[in-house]
């Protein structure tokens, strides 16, 4: 990768940080990206002021080529799109190269969300009443209670939970707010972590960051816990309890939804839950419940050979 990326791409990315309000997440997504195209146009002998359509689609034809995913090359383009457009609407380039460039399709994967009996099982497969015991099972529940991202869960603060009305303030994509109710299972195990018998014998006698003070889920050190650490949690009580070894928060995140339509929640409840802004994302799950279903029938219905989908 080039040891810094041009003017024209950082004030693009400054734009997109200030004027977008993009999440840190997305423009260090958006810097490696660029960093990567930035690097190839160089050894290419062209740079962001010059280069053209056709040199664009060779660079497109090596990525797909390469081992990168389908959806890595997508999302690598999309960002080399709105800095193009940004150069032109800014008067810095007078034509957009990627405005006839084709698109990349990505495979349509429908989320595989654990079934109802698997969470109890997760759930189920952590014991124990020490502080880390404690810890894990609040984040776990609170994680498929609110079908939160694991980004929005360790960035909570304690002024962000509201115990008595089971009402939590999450701050998602591009720090946009909104509030998500949870349930008596999430609140009692997030009152049983905040007890004294929890987070407080986890927290350091000194701070050693600010802000750690206020996080809600901290790790052993004391300190705040990382997207990496959350993400271990619920992969090692997946482990324990025989699920996919590959099992992320992302498929709690799944569930939620898919079981929430599942019991008839209204779509656009759930869109607004999960924080989507197209509803078009929410959608998916839909498709999901609707497979189920037939899974369920096709193996229940003695006559399901015959049925027409």
């Amino acid at each position: 990768m080039s040891a810094e990326l041009p003017l024209q791409a950082e004030e693009f990315l400054m734009w997109m940080a200030t004027e977008r309000g993009r999440s840190r997440n997305t423009m260090l997504a958006y810097r490696r990206d660029l960093d990567g195209y930035c690097a190839w146009l160089t050894k290419a002998g062209t740079s962001l002021d010059t280069v053209a359509t056709g040199q664009l689609v060779a660079f497109v034809g090596e990525r797909r080529a390469g081992a990168a995913a389908p959806a890595s090359v997508a999302r690598q383009l999309a960002a080399i799109r709105m800095l193009h457009r940004f150069l032109v609407d800014e008067g810095i380039r007078a034509t957009d190269p990627t405005a006839d460039l084709d698109g990349v399709r990505v495979p349509s994967g429908i989320p595989k969300p654990l079934s109802e009996a698997e969470v109890a099982s997760l759930l189920a497969a952590v014991v124990g009443d020490d502080p880390v015991a404690r810890r894990d099972r609040a984040l776990i529940e609170f994680l498929y209670a609110t079908g939160a991202r694991i980004g929005e869960a360790v960035g909570l603060s304690l002024g962000d939970i509201d115990l008595e009305s089971g009402l939590v303030r999450v701050f998602g994509k591009g720090s946009k707010e909104r509030i998500v109710p949870f349930g008596r299972a999430a609140a009692a195990a997030l009152q049983a972590w905040l007890a004294p018998e929890g987070r407080r014998l986890m927290a350091p006698e000194r701070w050693a960051r600010r802000g750690d003070s206020d996080a809600v889920f901290l790790n052993h050190r004391g300190a705040r816990m990382s997207r990496q650490s959350a993400w271990l949690v619920v992969s090692r009580y997946g482990d324990k309890c025989g699920l996919d070894k590959h099992l992320s928060p992302h498929v709690l995140r799944h569930s939620c939804a898919t079981h929430l339509l599942d019991h008839g929640a209204d779509l656009r409840i759930v869109q607004e839950m999960l924080g989507h802004a197209s509803i078009s994302t929410t959608q998916i799950y839909t498709k999901v419940s609707q497979e189920r279903l037939w899974d369920v029938y096709r193996s229940a219905h003695p006559r399901a050979g015959h049925a027409a989908r």
